[in-house]
């Protein structure tokens, strides 16, 4: 985390938080999408799959809240437990990952990720992953800083 980075206090979302984070479900798609996907489409199912696992809490996700000192929140981080393809090891998987538009550009996006990546150790994973739109230049850019690498590149071939 940058030395002008506020300092965080991470919890786990409870049923309360839903309208904070369906609220930034519209920033996971704030950059060009796919030609062949549709935003309005995206964002329904996006937030239909948030309340689901913040309601329904399915075994091996886990959400979290970021707020800062004053207890307000400023961001959201939604991880999943599972194994990886080729090796079956356990690893954690970022599913999702916000920060409110007033809040970016202060450090919140690597704490959050550094979180993760404490959390996935404390959790016995061998790896941290996550996905990415090749057009979400900005989170790229983080997640290489942060070390991430490609691993496998998903390509669709649209049907409709």
């Amino acid at each position: 985390m940058s030395e002008n980075a506020p300092e965080l206090h991470f919890r786990l979302a409870e049923a309360g938080d839903e309208g904070f984070i369906l609220g930034l479900a519209e920033r996971l798609l704030a950059f060009d999408l796919p030609p062949w996907r549709k935003r309005g489409e995206a964002l329904a199912h996006l937030r239909a799959d948030l309340r689901r696992h913040l309601r329904d809490e399915p075994p091996g996700s886990y959400m979290f809240i970021a707020e800062d000192a004053d207890g307000e929140p400023a961001a959201f981080l939604h991880l999943l437990k599972g194994n990886d393809m080729l090796s079956g090891k356990a690893t954690v998987h970022v599913s999702d990952l916000a920060i409110l538009a007033a809040r970016e550009g202060q450090g919140i996006g690597r704490a959050l990720l550094d979180y993760a990546a404490a959390w996935a150790r404390e959790h016995g994973a061998a790896a941290l992953t996550l996905n990415v739109f090749p057009g979400n230049a900005r989170a790229r850019a983080l997640y290489e800083r942060a070390g991430y690498q490609t691993d496998l590149i998903k390509m669709v071939q649209p049907l409709r």
